[in-house]
């Protein structure tokens, strides 16, 4: 018996090995449940990087230092249910081997940039393997690269969940980006060069909220203060990224644009072809074998 992929157009079965050039195969199609759970985790994230500026000042979320830990610990449940709910709904074993070589990629291009202010070429990647195969594939893709990243390089920390989180928005925000079916060449490049520039910027402003609040021993200037108004703190927040991570936001900024102009139409290609030959959209059906002798018309 032969597995043999055939896919439906409308004018019956069509052998093939995915998509056509024209249409991109989304590695993983969303679904509502999917869907549900992209939404939940990413409000509860909000939340838990924004609580500082969100909560008002009479709560006793302002005031509390328990804040921090609380969304620390429960990040990592969250994405678990999160990811375990994608894979349950879309991811199938060739997915599952592509998210493996990515991850493990993106894992092994973040230590190259260790100790160097702003040279992280993870970013490069994962902009680029979330706008081919999608939100979903790319929201998984960012959370589980991070986390390998972090076995890798010892990273392991309270902030882990936060920068899984952070980096799922990152890959899953290039799925969403328009044109994934018609643009192409300069123009393709320059709008990925233009997001991977914004998103390592606001990657590095949003990770500090999750450090900001723990920092109250610095200058006042710079520091949270418990219930204090929303404007005295977000202007405290913006003196302290200026201060602090400005010098490294820009440079991942730079590195990811240059990589995205010089190698992302080589990986675009690459991430294309390998998506068509997986076939990720195709159902695989299961014919007899002739028989041993029949004749060959």
């Amino acid at each position: 018996m032969t597995a043999h992929p055939h896919r439906t157009d409308g004018d019956g079965p069509r052998t093939g090995s995915g998509a056509g050039p024209g249409r991109q195969v989304r590695a993983v199609r969303l679904g509502p449940r999917s869907v549900a759970a992209l939404v939940l985790i990413s409000a509860i994230g909000v939340m838990a990087f924004g609580w500082p500026l969100l909560a008002d000042s009479a709560s006793g979320l302002a005031h509390s230092k328990d804040a921090p830990w609380l969304f620390a610990a429960l990040l990592p449940m969250l994405l678990a249910v999160v990811v375990a709910t994608i894979a349950d709904t879309g991811l199938d074993a060739k997915a599952i081997a592509m998210l493996g070589v990515l991850a493990a990629a993106g894992a092994a291009m973040r230590p190259l940039g260790a100790g160097t202010a702003g040279i992280e070429p993870m970013f490069f990647l994962m902009v680029l393997s979330g706008r081919v195969l999608g939100p979903g594939f790319g929201f998984v893709l960012g959370s589980v690269a991070m986390f390998a990243s972090a076995l890798l390089t010892g990273g392991v920390g309270p902030w882990m969940p936060f920068q899984m989180l952070t980096m799922g928005w990152v890959s899953m925000g290039a799925g969403l980006l328009p044109g994934r079916d018609r643009l192409r060449g300069r123009r393709e490049l320059a709008v990925l060069a233009a997001y991977g520039a914004v998103s390592a910027v606001l990657y590095g402003l949003i990770m500090n909220l999750q450090g900001w609040p723990y920092i109250a021993g610095m200058a006042s200037g710079v520091s949270f203060v418990p219930g204090d108004p929303l404007d005295q703190n977000l202007a405290r927040y913006i003196a302290y990224c200026l201060a602090t991570s400005l010098g490294w936001d820009l440079p991942r900024a730079l590195v990811t644009v240059v990589l995205t102009c010089t190698l992302g139409g080589t990986v675009l290609k690459a991430l294309r072809r390998a998506t068509r030959r997986a076939a990720f959209d195709v159902p695989v059906s299961f014919t007899p074998d002739p028989p041993r002798g029949a004749a060959s018309s």
